[in-house]
């Protein structure tokens, strides 16, 4: 049974290709063109055996000898020129053609050798001649199967065509030694068979396993340049491509990088969960390259960032594909049942006005999509010069804020909250000022932004909470201080320890402190800002609802968290929108408020005639110009002092009652 089986494991390896073999085309092709390998050597063997077939036909002087000579001579000629030429490019020809093309020439000169040696023994020449060309052919028979064993077919073939006519007339001869020279001749075929077998066994697992490196390094390369999620090339993938993108193309054509970041994805990845997440991710990833097809490249580039680079004409279609993107953005989702909308914010970097090398534009598209986000949500924006001189300015205020932290260069102001009702002082809402020793004053609006972007703000915002509640330790204990909280300080680690720990040192009660949260810090639903919440009104601090009609105003919010106060946004009092109907939002946020047991906050006063608007609205407590602007905290302390020492009447001047 065994040899039966190694029988058929033969006859299988001896076929161009076995059912089962796993050899590929490109290993298979290695081996045949192999064969053409040491052509210096295959010349010298195959004109050493013309001149000895011609040497032994010389010593006879037989007609038939110099033929076959002459024969064996012109086959081997034939055989170094043809090798010559198909060695030279072998990768261009086709591995079938070598292999017919060598077959052709090595069983012909195999057989040609083999029916010489079999015709000198035939013709009983001398014993030297004899021995001359017998042995010619069977060390040829014998060579050729070590060099031929990458196809085992030809070697064995080879061997089998040089012995066959010699074995014959051995045993023709008829003579005791003939017969065993046959003999002798006859038991190469197992050993070179057994030979042959194992140098090509050798030599297969030799490609398989290169075959099988190259194909895990090939999926390696493939896996290092693909986004796992979307099957878009990632980062890696897209800074090999747009060499090819960026490179030169027809005239008049140029080419652009959009960066594409998504809005919201991290409320649909926390809300909806990873898996949701990364379903919507791939669809839009799908729909980008429906839409760029073969003009570019579509790149999960990080995270919720896509970038597509692609060729254009000038930058009137750069903008009409960018609005094209963000509809393909746009366009609701179905995920598993559930709707999803997406947005997206842009920036773009056209070539080769926004730069010519692929890292320059890369660089000033995400220039672009920064400014694009601090301009608000879905926005689209092409690179300026002048955001470059933006981020170096964002630079020098964000490396200026951080030492004028450590060198306490920040002040704490104080506006008032009024009572609307009484017109005394409530509440002082604590404010961060910036006096530069060169730049002079710098506006929150301008370093608060940073200060998130960088991450101070949890700095600075600790900073202002422990320097407030010092501060208002000092007040009556009826007046409170409010401080604002950025959802980035209530993220941070420890975060309600650090606020807790701040009011203790200043010796200041837990509910005097006021933190005003605007309604984006409950977008993300995130278990660290509920845990926050719960853990600091345990502890008896009170939470106000800031810049309430400015985001989305959910009534869920008010009813799920322990809000003592709500802030009217200051665009219904004194902004475009202030009219009859901000009026009448404010008096239904009123009526609400008292029906909750929640006081009403106006924000930005600045006339006689807005504070008794609000007023008549039904808001409780109002702030703004007209009562005060923000002051240092000794200008605080004076105006309590002051309002505790008026009458009554002077006191309610303040809300011109």
């Amino acid at each position: 049974m065994g040899t039966q089986l190694k029988f058929y494991e033969w006859k299988r390896l001896l076929s161009w290709r076995g059912a089962a073999d796993p050899l590929t085309e490109k290993a298979r092709g290695a081996l045949i063109r192999s064969l053409y390998h040491q052509r210096t050597a295959l010349g010298l063997g195959a004109l050493n055996i013309a001149l000895s077939s011609t040497a032994v036909a010389f010593l006879s002087g037989n007609a038939l000898l110099y033929s076959l000579a002459f024969l064996l001579s012109s086959i081997a000629i034939l055989r170094i020129v043809n090798a010559r030429h198909l060695s030279r490019r072998p990768e261009n020809v086709d591995p079938r053609h070598l292999e017919y093309a060598y077959k052709f020439g090595a069983f012909s000169f195999s057989l040609v050798l083999g029916l010489t040696a079999a015709a000198a023994v035939s013709l009983d020449i001398s014993a030297m001649a004899q021995v001359l060309i017998i042995s010619n052919a069977i060390g040829y028979g014998i060579g050729i199967c070590s060099h031929n064993a990458a196809r085992p077919a030809i070697a064995l073939g080879q061997l089998t065509l040089v012995s066959t006519p010699l074995i014959g007339a051995l045993l023709l001869h008829g003579s005791v030694a003939a017969l065993f020279l046959a003999v002798t001749i006859a038991l190469l075929f197992p050993a070179m068979f057994s030979i042959v077998f194992s140098i090509f066994g050798t030599l297969r697992s030799s490609l398989l396993s290169a075959d099988r490196s190259a194909a895990l390094a090939s999926k390696m390369e493939a896996l290092a340049l693909t986004d796992p999620v979307t099957g878009l090339p990632n980062r890696s993938g897209l800074e090999s491509s747009l060499p090819e993108i960026l490179g030169a193309g027809a005239e008049g054509e140029q080419a652009a990088i959009f960066w594409i970041d998504l809005n919201r994805f991290k409320e649909v990845n926390d809300l909806k969960g990873h898996e949701v997440g990364d379903k919507v991710l791939k669809e839009i990833g799908s729909r980008l390259s429906r839409l760029i097809g073969d003009r570019g490249i579509v790149s999960r580039f990080a995270g919720d960032e896509f970038v597509v680079a692609c060729k254009i004409t000038d930058r009137n279609a750069a903008s009409m594909l960018a609005s094209m993107v963000l509809g393909e953005v746009r366009r609701p989702l179905r995920i598993d049942g559930d709707r999803i909308e997406m947005g997206a914010s842009m920036g773009i970097a056209v070539q080769p006005e926004d730069g010519a090398i692929a890292e320059e534009l890369l660089r000033h598209a995400d220039l672009a999509l920064f400014e694009a986000k601090i301009g608000g949500r879905s926005q689209i924006r092409f690179f300026e010069p002048s955001m470059t001189r933006d981020l170096a300015h964002r630079h020098e205020i964000e490396t200026e804020l951080r030492l004028a932290l450590s060198r306490d260069e920040l002040s704490v102001y104080f506006q008032p909250i009024i009572d609307l009702e009484t017109g005394k002082i409530r509440c002082f809402e604590a404010l961060v000022r910036w006096f530069h020793p060169t730049r002079g004053e710098i506006v929150p609006d301008q370093f608060i932004p940073i200060a998130e972007d960088c991450g101070a703000i949890v700095t600075l915002g600790n900073w202002l909470t422990g320097e407030a509640a010092r501060v208002a330790a000092q007040w009556p204990h009826d007046v409170n201080v409010a401080v604002n909280l950025s959802p980035l300080q209530i993220k941070a680690p420890g975060a309600a320890l650090g606020i807790i720990s701040a009011i203790r040192e200043a010796g200041l009660a837990p509910e005097r402190l006021e933190l005003e949260v605007t309604e984006n810090l409950f977008l993300e639903d995130s278990p660290n800002t509920a845990s926050f919440i719960k853990e600091i009104a345990r502890a008896g601090v009170r939470f106000v609802l800031d810049d309430f009609g400015t985001g989305y105003s959910s009534l869920g919010y008010i009813n799920q968290w322990p809000f003592s106060k709500i802030k009217v946004d200051r665009s219904f009092v004194s902004g475009k929108q202030a009219g009859r109907k901000s009026d009448a939002i404010i008096r239904a946020v009123s009526q609400m408020g008292r029906s909750l047991g929640m006081e009403i906050v106006a924000e930005g006063l600045e006339t006689v005639e807005q504070v008794q608007a609000v007023r008549s609205a039904g808001c409780t407590l109002g702030q703004g110009y007209h009562f005060s602007r923000a002051v240092p905290d000794y200008k605080a302390a004076l105006l309590l002092a002051e309002e505790r020492g008026l009458p009554e009447a002077d006191v309610r001047r303040r809300i011109a009652v």
